[in-house]
């Protein structure tokens, strides 16, 4: 299957999309107790949501960095993730996707959201010649997320964990195998030319 360059790849259904973020016990305990982000989880501050399992795993390093040791599967409507696209800026200024420096900087002051397009990672975390989307939720967007958008918390990390003992035991295979069913997810053609999707 041919990937473009830059494209969402998501677990999601008719009604919502699931995205990953990592955090610490004090916040992944109550929140999945909850169903819904809960303090000390801190609604003030940005916080990423990333729909490729494998950058995330790149990210806290299978559940291994400080602060990040639990591994959220964080199911939401694909309403509010479209909306967050629809208003956001992309994170770094881009020579001829923008009109010029000073309008993109505008554009992010403004924006409740921000677009970032990372290398993808192989099951190795190896970087792959195509991107994966980080979506930054801060401002207005915040309180959509916690209290609108969330349609259910999941811990996966023992997923993680077997999926990186199958890699420390070289089954790559089985590995594999393991790895949530992501596919291009379908955006509608203003939102995608708005973050720079292919």
């Amino acid at each position: 299957m041919r990937v473009m360059k830059r494209q969402i790849r998501a677990v999601y259904d008719d009604q919502t999309v699931t995205v990953y973020q990592a955090y610490s016990p004090a916040i992944a305990v109550p929140s999945v107790a909850a169903g819904r982000f809960v303090p000390p989880f801190r609604r003030e501050r940005m916080t990423w949501i990333k729909p490729s399992f494998q950058w995330m795993m790149y990210r806290c390093g299978w559940a291994t960095k400080p602060g990040q040791e639990h591994v959220l599967a964080v199911t939401i409507t694909r309403a509010g993730f479209e909306w967050a696209l629809e208003h956001s800026s992309l994170s770094h200024y881009v020579h001829g996707f923008h009109p010029d420096r000073a309008t993109w900087q505008r554009e992010l002051k403004r924006a409740p959201t921000r677009v970032q397009w990372d290398p993808e990672r192989d099951l190795r975390l190896r970087e792959l010649p195509y991107r994966s989307l980080q979506l930054g939720l801060g401002g207005a967007a915040v309180p959509h997320y916690v209290d609108e958008w969330v349609t259910g918390i999941t811990d996966v990390t023992p997923l993680v964990r077997e999926i990186r003992g199958r890699l420390d035991a070289d089954d790559e295979a089985r590995a594999a195998e393991l790895l949530p069913p992501e596919r291009p997810y379908p955006l509608p053609e203003p939102i995608a030319a708005r973050i720079g999707a292919d």
